[in-house]
């Protein structure tokens, strides 16, 4: 298995996670979108965009992974948060962020140097007066994990 980093556009990805997410559909659009590939086949595929939370889209150069999905193949999730940090600090954005559900563990992020900086509760769903949304809630609590630019993590040299 030699596992390596491969340009995937909207279109590849947002089949890719329709096919192998286990709880999200595909989000409708991106900044960029990464893969990983094990010789030939794709094995998983990241979907980096602006960030859902308004607040955090105000604070300024800041991307979110908004989804990413493999196959199962082992160490996939973790380069392809690694790649998305990269190209976000490649394309002169100072932070990146993403959530996980309370029964995911955070150990790709955290090999791929994100931490923890919050932990949400449940939303009872994105509808709201303002913007109204047909409610889609899981009503699972999430964490919020970041990685900044001036912020090494765990097993960076």
């Amino acid at each position: 298995m030699s596992l390596r980093i491969v340009p995937v556009d909207l279109k590849a990805a947002r089949a890719f996670v329709a096919a192998h997410h286990r709880h999200n559909e595909p989000p409708i659009g991106h900044k960029f979108s990464v893969g990983v590939a094990d010789g030939d086949s794709l094995v998983g595929v990241a979907i980096v965009g602006r960030p859902v939370s308004r607040v955090i889209q105000s604070e300024g150069a800041t991307l979110e992974v908004i989804r990413t999905a493999t196959d199962g193949t082992r160490n996939a999730n973790s380069m392809l948060y690694g790649a998305a940090r990269r190209a976000a600090f490649a394309l002169g954005y100072d932070r990146l962020i993403t959530y996980t559900q309370a029964d995911e563990t955070g150990a790709s992020l955290r090999a791929a140097g994100f931490r923890v900086v919050a932990q949400r509760p449940p939303r009872p769903g994105w509808d709201t007066p303002s913007r109204r949304r047909a409610n889609k809630a899981d009503n699972v609590p999430r964490t919020l994990w970041d990685t900044a630019t001036g912020y090494a993590g765990e097993g960076e040299q």
